[in-house]
């Protein structure tokens, strides 16, 4: 698990170097020679080249990181995080939004109820997922959800990864923008403990729909932004094409949104990104909600609420000089 197969564009040259070192260790093997010097030699020039390239990532490369194909998704950390995970499925209403998945499990010998927005690995996938786009029956499943968690006192745990919610015509009939706003407003009101943590796109409403949380986790290469990059350059440049410039005047980097205090931590990812060392990120992401849910836990219900209510109330604060 975890090894790359998607190469993207700047990140060539590092795939090169690595497919010589699988030839070298196969060329070792078939005739028996020893290439161990040549190898050493090119295990020393990927590691050169991976912090040449990942050590000054500009915001357009790192939504690209963020979209990698190989990423972990969210039920990679549903099964690898947590134990005797039970899906819940349906919002009771209209029908089950497999973009959105979510259930009660055992985190650390001790129950959550975690929800996630999932993709597809592949295009069968894809279809089944929406892509990733939740529809409105996914947000009001995740509501139920989140409405039964309150209910037996299980912290929340909701993990972000959507280019935003659907935006099709059955969709915007069935009200996808009233769903996120309804959950926006009953998730400011839940009294059990509620983390979030952006894994890879964080895109929009569709993101904000189930992180309404006490904390905000954000993993290095991930973004969380009120429009894609895509979306904002044909708006403002009428063209796509300027999504790298779009990127750049939305600070699509993680450290740029805790400055902003709209995250409260950035989640550090194996050098290349999440998808290099499944077993790595998992554990940092696992130790770092942990750390977290320890001290919401402390805290009386009445200070879950009002702790998660200033959070929101503090942010998009300015001042202007005269």
């Amino acid at each position: 698990m975890g090894k790359a197969q998607y190469t993207l564009e700047f990140e060539k040259p590092l795939r090169e170097l690595e497919e010589q070192l699988e030839n070298l260790a196969r060329l070792s093997e078939k005739s028996e020679v020893d290439l161990a010097a040549e190898q050493k030699a090119i295990v020393a020039k990927i590691d050169a080249t991976k912090r040449k390239i990942y050590t000054d990532v500009t915001p357009w490369q790192r939504v690209q990181i963020a979209r990698h194909p190989d990423r972990p998704y969210a039920l990679d950390y549903i099964d690898h995080m947590f134990q005797d995970f039970q899906e819940l499925h349906g919002d009771r209403l209209f029908r089950d939004d497999q973009a959105i998945v979510g259930g009660t499990a055992l985190l650390n010998g001790k129950p959550v109820m975690v929800i996630g927005q999932q993709k597809g690995r592949d295009t069968k996938e894809n279809l089944k997922r929406n892509f990733g786009c939740p529809n409105p029956e996914g947000y009001r499943k995740a509501l139920r959800l989140m409405r039964m968690a309150d209910k037996f006192d299980l912290p929340i745990i909701t993990i972000i990864d959507t280019p935003g919610a659907y935006p099709g015509i059955g969709s915007e009939e069935r009200h996808v923008a009233e769903a996120i706003a309804v959950n926006i407003r009953e998730m400011s009101d839940l009294k059990v403990p509620i983390i979030s943590v952006v894994i890879g796109e964080g895109g929009s409403g569709g993101a904000l729909g189930i992180a309404m949380s006490n904390i905000v986790l954000v993993l290095e290469n991930a973004y969380y932004s009120v429009i894609s990059p895509e979306g904002c350059a044909a708006i403002l440049w009428k063209d796509r094409a300027h999504a790298p410039d779009a990127a750049e005047a939305l600070k699509l980097n993680s450290s740029s949104l805790v400055d902003l205090g709209v995250a409260d931590q950035v989640i550090g990812e194996p050098l290349g990104g999440a998808h290099r060392d499944y077993d790595k990120i998992i554990e940092t992401v696992k130790s770092t909600i942990t750390k977290h849910l320890k001290t919401l836990n402390k805290m009386p219900k009445e200070k879950l609420v009002s702790h998660r209510y200033e959070k929101f109330r503090q942010m998009g604060q300015f001042s202007e000089l005269v």
